[in-house]
């Protein structure tokens, strides 16, 4: 389905090598939610990025991560953004990117909220010469000239691997396995349960598992996956593990059985390193997370949106297969990383989270004794 999965170190270098060169200084920047040093008289002044984020009620990582590390990039390469978020509603999704395409971007990145919203916006950009980045989702049937993720595949496989890991250390005996799934409109969604599947179906298959009830979640609202598991949970009692899709879906699940003071007995995934889940695994109530270096992603990101603006053409390293349309889109892809009790100070090292906010309280102790310093 894909070609050119790239590990991080290669992708870093991807970004040096298989990338257009961004030459030159940029030129004078100033935008409503920017500001950065001039250029040299004398530069061509580069395009206008605008960056459209999903929401802040899925996951966290929107507005604490992806939205600095773009910052960051952008005001270092010296070109205009704006970035905006959706807040989750389809209707504001469009009209921010009509006003962004108003207010003269050149350039315009977006996480889509489904394909069918993100392909009309995409498709309208297009129309009117504006270049376009599908940023973490594949928007499907749609016109992005790039697309810039990780390998969600592999997320699912790391999720399926790390709950088989769990319960054998807890020698569970054909254990019924709940599948709490992501937004049935996200297509990483779709990407994530292909990958654990692909590791739980065999188990299922030989009878070393029992598959349990098996439901996604709308729009990845925590809220109703806590509905929906407790609904799982009285459905079937004696589920032994949870393969939840990302980390506020396993915390939904968390605060379930902790009502049945069963948190902790029950192994249950996650994805996306957050605070909560980290500080869910050092608890031992999550069994594991998946960690993707998420400021790689945007510089990676970052420099397509930059060399765009620049009236670059810049070259990907690979391509993924949109199934959809029928084209395979210019892709930069990275390797996640899965996060145990053991390995929980990776994600710290790497400045992703930082001690003070993840070693709190009860958890100093914990930290202390999962190597965090």
């Amino acid at each position: 389905m894909r070609k050119g999965i790239l590990s991080i170190g290669a992708a870093a270098a991807a970004l040096t090598l298989g990338l257009t060169a961004c030459g030159g200084e940029s030129g004078d920047t100033s935008a409503e939610t920017s500001s950065a040093p001039s250029a040299a008289a004398g530069d061509a002044k580069p395009g206008k990025i605008g960056v459209i984020l999903p929401d802040s009620k899925s996951s966290a990582r929107w507005e604490t991560a992806d939205r600095k590390y773009l910052e960051e990039a952008f005001k270092t390469a010296g070109v205009q953004y704006d970035i905006q978020n959706a807040q989750g509603d389809k209707t504001a999704f469009q009209t921010i990117a009509d006003q962004m395409i108003t207010n003269g971007a050149t350039v315009l990145m977006i996480v889509n909220l489904d394909s069918g919203t993100g392909k009309a916006v995409l498709d309208k950009a297009k129309s009117q010469g504006v270049a376009t980045i599908d940023y973490d989702r594949l928007t499907l049937g749609g016109s992005a000239s790039y697309y810039v993720s990780f390998d969600n595949t592999a997320v699912g496989k790391l999720q399926g691997e790390g709950l088989v890991k769990c319960l054998t250390e807890k020698k569970a005996d054909k254990p019924i396995v709940a599948e709490l799934n992501g937004s049935p409109t996200d297509n990483n969604a779709t990407l994530f349960k292909q990958g654990y599947d692909g590791v739980l179906q065999p188990k299922y298959d030989s009878g070393d598992y029992k598959k349990g009830p098996d439901q996604s979640v709308p729009d990845w609202d925590n809220t109703q996956a806590g509905t929906i598991f407790e609904q799982m949970l009285t459905q079937e009692p004696k589920i032994a593990g949870v393969l939840a899709a990302n980390d506020g879906l396993g915390n939904a699940a968390i605060s379930v059985l902790k009502k049945q003071k069963l948190n902790g007995k029950v192994p249950v995934t996650g994805q996306d390193a957050t605070v909560q889940g980290l500080q869910n695994i050092l608890a031992g109530d999550q069994c594991m997370t998946v960690y993707k270096a998420i400021k790689k992603e945007a510089d990676a990101a970052a420099q397509l949106a930059v060399s765009l603006a620049k009236g670059e053409q810049p070259q990907a390293s690979g391509t993924v297969k949109d199934t959809e349309g029928n084209r395979d889109v210019p892709s930069v892809l990275l390797e996640p990383q899965a996060i145990f009790f053991d390995n929980v100070k990776d994600v710290v090292a790497d400045g992703f989270v930082s001690k003070d906010e993840l070693c709190t309280g009860d958890f100093a102790d914990k930290c202390t004794e999962a190597g965090i310093s």
